[in-house]
Formats: structure tokens, C-alpha cells, sequence
């Protein structure tokens, strides 16, 4: 259940989804404080890992890297991977339903802030099968 008066949220106060490459903490979603338009959160990947080559059906992404050097995929509009080495402040736009990809490639943790929009694909990851579910505060 969201709680409306949430509108100051750090990731430790809220349960995180926990994978084998990192995890995601949803600061802003519906589920959390009630937004309508999209969701967004924290994800933090330590070095040397990153999450695979997937889409969000039907919405559009923003990454933008707050620490840490990686590798960010983006296909473009007829499917060809195109690959850059992004660093902090570096926004990158991901259209609606394609397909991208974020390995850390540095020595340290990489921590990036997400914004999906509209709100709810991002809970399919809810379904992948390293997915578990941490509690607010909690560690892998």
C-alpha cells in the first residue's frame, strides 16, 4: 500500500529487489507514494557486474550514472547494439521497448538513478529467477 506523504524517500527506506548483478530500490512508484506517471529508483551494481540485454514493453527509461564508470547498451531503431563507456552525469535516454544493457567496468561500485515511465514494467523483474526481495534497510 502507498503512502501519499511519502515524498522524501532514501533507498534504505524502502525493500529493494536483490539480483545476482545488483539491486534496485524504487524511491518513486505506486506502490511506494502513490505516482501515477512513472516510477524511478536507485540501482547500485558492484564492479564487474551488470544486468542483461532486456526491454520495458510499452515504456521509455531514463538512466542517469550518479557514480562509476561502465559500459551502457542501447539498440537502436532497427537493432543494432550501440555501445558507449558512460561515466557520472551522463544521462542516457532508452526508447520506448528497446532493448539495453549496464555493466560496471570500473574498480568500485556504480550506482545510477531509473525513471520509467509509464510506472509497472519494471515489476517484471519481479519474476526473474535470481530476483529476491530485501527489506528496508536490508543487504544481499
Amino acid at each position: 500500500m502507498s503512502d501519499k506523504s511519502k515524498m522524501f524517500v532514501y533507498p534504505k527506506d524502502v525493500s529493494a529487489f536483490g539480483f545476482d548483478w545488483g539491486r534496485l530500490a524504487l524511491t518513486v512508484a505506486p506502490e511506494v507514494n502513490g505516482a501515477t506517471r512513472f516510477s524511478g529508483g536507485v540501482v547500485d551494481l558492484p564492479s564487474g557486474k551488470g544486468h542483461t540485454r532486456h526491454n520495458h514493453p510499452g515504456a521509455e527509461e531514463i538512466i542517469f550514472v550518479i557514480s562509476g564508470n561502465g559500459e551502457q547498451m542501447v539498440e537502436d531503431e532497427k537493432g543494432n547494439p550501440v555501445v558507449e563507456k558512460v561515466g557520472p552525469g551522463c544521462t542516457i535516454y532508452v526508447p520506448e521497448s528497446r532493448f539495453h544493457s549496464t555493466l560496471n567496468t570500473g574498480d568500485g561500485p556504480m550506482q545510477l538513478f531509473v525513471v520509467y515511465s509509464p510506472a509497472g514494467p519494471e515489476l517484471v523483474l519481479r519474476e526473474l529467477p535470481d530476483f529476491r526481495l530485501l527489506p528496508p534497510g536490508g543487504k544481499d
